[in-house]
């Protein structure tokens, strides 16, 4: 017999969209005003009770639908016990599917099997009463979810110093913060042991302490044999977390599987070609004074344009300066694929100075020695600035930059199961009854 505990078969999801014609989609008071104006010069005609309400144009076009897939021909299985991360883009369908493995909403075509009991949450207060306490919407909360009052019950106190609200129990939570109720909600939906926990992008509203509560208690729960499916854009969340993975773009599933390769497979999508380029299309900031033009990206060994672990790196990073600077400084940072800092220096801290700059164009050389970055996909940050941090030019991660495989493990092949940074360690064994 199978050991999976879902079953999706070409699950789609269609909603009816509804456009105004040819005017406008949507009227103004101004427009509403301009036409009884126009009314009062125009040619008297026989006074009719409209039943048209004031903010809706006599003359507007009919409005026309057309058809929206969220989710169309989606097949999966996920397996008893498998920490399952969701991702893609806004509007890829992630939320549209945990709604319907979650039973909130029938899917338009395909159908879905749970061989389980189904918690879910989705959005902040999902089945949680305002008027109601924190205590009453607990119990409430857990039979909505299809527990007894017994298992509520047994639970309850974990439940309660989970989520860290004792105080403000018997508080109804209408008075609670976004951050009381995610926490009040998440501990009821993971306390009550269903077999398939369905957690969507809330966690986000927590702080970070509570976040990483959270996926302790997720990881706990998997551990436990259940299953979790776990919607984030927190890439290095879901790549922790999670053990397999699917990528959704645009209401199509593009990949499912082991989590490492879909997720090196959604980030490396989502980065531009590495090599040489120009910041047009990065994310700049600063106030302009520093306007951010290409770079070059090389090792120092033989001059070629993919470094290996253990070479150097070179950005050669060419600017115009629009405004003198007189105490220019440079600082570079180094992210990895899973959006990780690597690495993060700057002139100041380092204690040198560098020249004045006049109007002009300049190109300035980065040089990273001996670099320990595993083969991978990563990018780069590049900066200028003052002594006092104020920027005048920046673009963020707009360096993108491959490393290469490299002779350092011998012949093997090397992945992210190595981590990201290479470590020069020696191994000693030693006779009995010595030390280091």
């Amino acid at each position: 017999m199978s050991d999976a505990i879902i079953i999706a078969e070409n699950l789609g999801k269609k909603y009816r969209l509804k456009h105004q014609g040819e005017g406008r989609q949507y009227v103004a008071l101004r427009d509403v005003i301009a036409d009884k104006v126009k009314g009062l010069f125009q040619t008297a005609r026989p006074a009719t009770k409209s039943r048209i309400p004031n903010f809706q144009r006599p003359n507007s076009q009919p409005q026309v639908s057309e058809d929206f897939w969220a989710l169309k021909d989606v097949s999966f299985e996920i397996n008893r016990g498998d920490v399952v991360g969701i991702i893609g883009r806004n509007g890829a369908g992630k939320s549209t599917l945990l709604k319907i493995l979650s039973r909130i909403t029938e899917p338009t075509t395909g159908r879905v099997r749970l061989r389980g009991r189904v918690a879910s949450l989705l959005e902040v207060g999902t089945g949680f009463h305002n008027e109601l306490t924190g205590r009453e919407n607990v119990f409430l909360n857990g039979a909505i979810l299809g527990m007894t009052k017994a298992e509520i019950t047994r639970k309850f106190d974990e439940i309660v110093a989970f989520a860290e609200v004792e105080k403000f129990l018997d508080t109804p939570v209408k008075r609670y913060s976004t951050g009381m109720y995610v926490r009040l909600a998440f501990a009821v939906a993971a306390h009550l042991e269903p077999e398939i926990l369905v957690v969507d992008e809330v966690l986000a509203v927590g702080d970070a302490e509570f976040q990483k509560k959270c996926l302790g208690k997720m990881e706990s729960v998997s551990k436990g044999g259940r299953t979790v499916l776990f919607v984030s854009h927190n890439i290095t969340a879901v790549r922790t977390l999670c053990n397999k993975g699917i990528w959704l773009d645009r209401g199509k599933l593009v990949d499912a599987g082991p989590a490492e390769r879909i997720i090196e497979a959604y980030s490396a999508k989502g980065l531009p070609q590495t090599g040489d380029g120009d910041f047009s299309s990065g994310a700049m900031k600063g106030d302009g004074s520093v306007r951010l033009l290409s770079y070059r990206v090389s090792n120092g060994t033989n001059g070629g344009p993919v470094p290996q672990t253990n070479q150097d790196l070179i950005f050669q990073v060419t600017f115009n300066v629009v405004r003198p600077i007189k105490q220019p400084a440079y600082g570079v940072s180094i992210t990895n694929q899973f959006g990780v800092v690597l690495t993060c220096i700057n002139t100041v801290e380092q204690g040198k100075t560098t020249p004045e700059l006049p109007e002009g164009q300049f190109t300035v050389s980065v040089r990273i020695k001996n670099i320990s970055y595993l083969p991978g996909r990563y990018t780069a940050s590049f900066w200028v600035m003052n002594p006092q941090c104020h920027k005048f030019g920046m673009s963020e991660n707009g360096i993108v930059f491959d490393i290469e495989q490299s002779p350092i493990y011998g012949t093997s092949h090397i992945d992210h199961s190595f981590g990201c940074v290479y470590s020069d360690i020696e191994f000693t064994t030693l006779p009995p009854g010595k030390s280091a």
